[in-house]
């Protein structure tokens, strides 16, 4: 091969390489433009947060942002919740944790307020306890203001339809008395501790129990705070998420006196049973009268038919000789005496059969 082949050859694999390399150069262009404008749009679209998040110091970057997106993650929450615990100076709480938290249903702002309160006011409350608060499904936020701030449960509760205890004491007088509970929330307690209704209850409870114990009604009008104090001392929030501060009492009233009344009604049931006894007595004897008298009846006729058979033994008498004439005249004659003495007396003799043959 001569020299001008071997240069033609040279050339034509120059120009080969010439269109490779500017395919190469339009890709990487191509390439290029694309991640350009796929930053730009996701630069537009969390610009402001970006912003923000650079301004505070609160660490979420560009692509973390869209990372969040495409985990079905609010950005902008997060982003928001960063910047407020980096303002208060509680910055060990990383991104992830609001991630986690704001997935599992959580109520990441709830939970960020709760924090910054609590740490204010010198509680000692971390993220996973106020998360696992907030998951089970208390306002951790109100429970830390709970805790700063206690609040008063009215015993009874008015939303109830009752507006007074009502108890007895032992001399059978009633006393209405109404109780304002001071409590705190016990934060260490409030997941899987009894709520408000438990220390109404157990304070009403308390409440009856102790004018229960009272000889009289008048004990309680005269010292009501013992009313108090005995029912604080039995340490009545135990297992439940609030600690009792104070408890006072508001109102104390006289009800009716349901001793009385009941002496009333148990004389009344005694009055009844008595009357039904009586009754029964009663029933008994006219049934015996009763008796009695078929009884008396019973003999009656017996005497009625040996009296019927007096004639026939007279005329029998006669005949077979045993009784004379005379004898039975006689027997007339007393019989007719007995009946002048009767009629003379006022008393009705007894009428004898007329003896025939």
């Amino acid at each position: 091969m001569n020299h001008p082949t071997l240069l033609l050859f040279a050339l034509q694999g120059l120009n080969r390489g010439e269109d490779n390399w500017s395919i190469l150069q339009i890709a990487g262009a191509v390439a290029a433009g694309i991640f350009l404008l796929v930053f730009l749009v996701v630069f537009l679209r969390y610009a402001s947060l970006y912003v923000q998040s650079v301004t505070t110091g609160a660490g979420v970057g560009l692509f973390q942002m869209f990372a969040m997106s495409l985990r079905k993650v609010d950005p902008a929450t997060i982003v928001a919740a960063r910047v407020m615990v980096v303002q208060a100076r509680l910055d060990d709480i990383s991104t992830r944790d609001f991630e986690a938290h704001l997935l599992a249903g959580g109520r990441v702002m709830k939970v960020v307020q709760a924090l910054i309160s609590a740490h204010r006011a010198g509680i000692d409350l971390d993220f996973r306890t106020a998360a696992g608060i907030d998951l089970a499904g208390r306002d951790v936020l109100d429970a830390v203001k709970t805790s700063v701030t206690p609040k008063v449960i009215d015993c009874p509760n008015p939303a109830q339809g009752k507006n007074e205890v009502a108890a007895i004491a032992k001399n059978g007088i009633q006393v209405l008395a109404k109780a304002r509970v001071t409590v705190r929330t016990n934060i260490n307690q409030l997941v899987g501790g009894a709520g408000e209704e438990t220390i109404i209850a157990r304070v009403g409870e308390g409440i009856v129990s102790t004018i229960g114990s009272k000889e009289s009604h008048k004990d309680v009008l005269e010292n009501p705070d013992s009313i108090s104090k005995t029912v604080l001392a039995r340490g009545l929030d135990a297992g439940t998420a609030f600690e009792i501060v104070s408890i006072d009492i508001a109102d104390v009233d006289i009800g009716s006196n349901i001793g009385a009344r009941l002496q009333a009604d148990q004389a009344e049931a005694d009055k009844r049973v008595a009357q039904a006894k009586a009754e029964q007595r009663r029933a008994m004897a006219v049934a015996a009268e009763q008796e009695f008298r078929a009884q008396v009846q019973e003999n009656r006729a017996k005497v009625v038919l040996a009296e019927a058979e007096v004639p026939l033994a007279i005329a029998a008498a006669l005949r077979s000789g045993n009784l004379g004439v005379m004898d039975y005249l006689r027997l007339k004659n007393i019989e007719s005496d007995t009946k002048m003495r009767g009629s003379i007396a006022g008393g009705d003799a007894p009428a004898t059969p007329e003896p025939g043959l």
